[in-house]
């Protein structure tokens, strides 16, 4: 039985504990990758560019306090956007969400918490994303890559008591946080994207990478166990990491919001351009 939780800027999907085994999510993901793999591929309409953090998928709202949302015209279908109408609808009642609850509740937090305990969540928060980043860039043969995110890992859990302090980027270490997934290595492997959905428990995303988001999320839950499996771990971190994600993408909330035209439009065009980026980089880093 699935159920809905927010983690990260995004609302994730996360399945109970105990309730599927590994190898009916086996067979589950293998269904989807076959879905995805025979969609169209996904053309972005900007030149492409990756973000340093990870996507939001807390919808963009009117930056001069009004309760309006303002959309220019109805969003044009796209080979990659099928389900426009619904997609557009989606965004629409998420953009409320975000300016009535999220975004009060993610800038309260921001201005209340002292900056080092801020800080200190943020850096835990991150530190515990290292273990899927590490599984992915082995995936992807980027063994150079995999090994820094452990070092990171390692100095971090420890040095850094826990995660609280980013030791790994400071002297001498510069040993920089790297967004990776498994919707990445999917890309990597030829999956096509398949089409765009506006999803009001995940946000932009598409087939590929819902199915990654879920193998994401579950990772820890089902190769470690206790206690990524337990409610006192996935509260906190579904609340907090949900106020983090929305703090750090804040600044790029607003540039996407003050774009000309349809919000909408510039979301999912910003979204596809740069997962066709992260894919295309990851072919080029891999080349001897």
């Amino acid at each position: 039985m699935h159920k809905a939780t927010a983690t990260g800027s995004a609302w994730h999907l996360s399945i109970r504990h105990g309730e599927i085994t590994f190898a009916r999510l086996l067979r589950w993901m293998g269904g989807m990758v076959l879905l995805a793999m025979a969609a169209p591929e996904a053309k972005a309409a900007n030149e492409p560019g990756s973000p340093e953090t990870e996507n939001s998928a807390l919808a963009l709202a009117p930056d001069d306090g009004s309760t309006g949302i303002v959309v220019s015209a109805p969003a044009p279908q796209s080979s990659a956007d099928p389900m426009g109408k619904v997609n557009e609808r989606s965004f629409t009642f998420v953009q409320s969400a975000d300016r009535a609850v999220v975004a009060p509740l993610a800038m309260a937090y921001d201005h209340a918490l002292p900056v080092p305990l801020r800080e200190g969540i943020h850096n835990v928060l991150y530190n515990l994303r290292e273990p899927v980043v590490i599984t992915n860039y082995m995936l992807q043969h980027r063994i150079g890559k995999a090994g820094q995110s452990l070092a990171r890992l390692a100095i971090n859990s420890t040095l850094g008591i826990g995660g609280i302090f980013d030791i790994a980027k400071r002297k001498p270490f510069h040993l920089t946080h790297h967004v990776n997934g498994f919707a990445n290595t999917l890309g990597f492997y030829g999956v096509k994207p398949g089409p765009y959905m506006y999803l009001p428990i995940v946000g932009s995303t598409t087939l590929r990478d819902l199915v990654g988001t879920v193998a994401d999320r579950m990772f820890l839950s089902v190769v470690v166990g206790a206690p990524f499996t337990q409610q006192a771990y996935r509260v906190p971190v579904v609340v907090l990491g949900t106020l983090d994600d929305r703090v750090v993408n804040d600044a790029r909330i607003r540039r996407l919001r003050s774009e000309p035209g349809s919000s909408y439009l510039a979301t999912r065009d910003a979204y596809l351009a740069s997962r066709q980026s992260d894919i295309a980089n990851l072919h080029k880093k891999s080349k001897p």
